[in-house]
């Protein structure tokens, strides 16, 4: 029996990320920095509005649900875990690549260019060496979270031949759990509104060179 399993939030937060990433890193190929930089805020809010969902959006959604300890990733090997959304080992890799997005945005906000032309909002609150070290760390690291990608993509395909299909339910939010298993506990509608507006707000903030720190 088909029940849910990923809630609205988190699904249109899933696509929004990847279409923002692949959108990023076409700005950047073809040398469109202002749509670029624009791009990188939208990540930006999109990172933030995911961790504090994280915190108050639905059972599923929660970090305190879903991120366990190297006992439950050894029970999930075994094939001894069960449960519904990220599994021990899927949450794993759910905050790497939350982390590593993180990072990457940090990065960029600090960043300038070799001319010191196009820079990001928060570049004014360190050195010019260190914001030239940001950039080259920036171009860098969007190759580990590439990698992480890809990664990403292989188990998909690997639960796929196994039976398991896992591109389906993030789009429909639904799919099958064993009898016995808890389904989905929705969040709030209002609390999804509040962390959108949040995390726009504090993009907003970044934005404006954090004042009062900077800006």
């Amino acid at each position: 029996m088909k029940l849910p399993i990923w809630d609205l939030p988190t699904r249109l937060f899933h696509w929004a990320l990847a279409g923002l990433i692949a959108f990023s890193w076409w700005s950047a190929e073809y040398h469109y920095d202002d749509l670029h930089i624009w791009s990188g805020m939208a990540v930006l809010s999109a990172v933030i509005f995911r961790i504090l969902w994280g915190f108050f959006g639905s059972s599923t959604a929660r970090f305190a649900n879903f991120v366990r300890g190297p006992k439950a990733v050894v029970a999930y090997l075994r094939g001894s875990w069960h449960g519904v959304g990220h599994t021990p080992l899927g949450a794993l890799s759910v905050i790497a690549l939350l982390g590593l997005t993180a990072l990457q945005v940090a990065l960029g906000l600090i960043a300038s260019d070799e001319d010191g032309l196009m820079q990001g909002p928060l570049a004014n609150l360190v050195s010019m060496e260190t914001s030239d070290t940001a950039r080259e760390l920036h171009e860098i690291l969007f190759y580990v979270l590439l990698a992480f990608i890809a990664l990403h993509v292989a188990a998909i395909i690997f639960y796929r031949l196994g039976g398991k299909g896992l591109l389906k339910p993030m789009i429909t939010g639904k799919g099958e759990i064993e009898p016995g298993i808890e389904p989905m506990r929705p969040g709030k509608w209002w609390a999804a509104v509040i962390c959108l507006v949040a995390a726009i707000a504090i993009t907003r903030w970044i934005i404006a060179g954090a004042p009062p720190f900077g800006g």
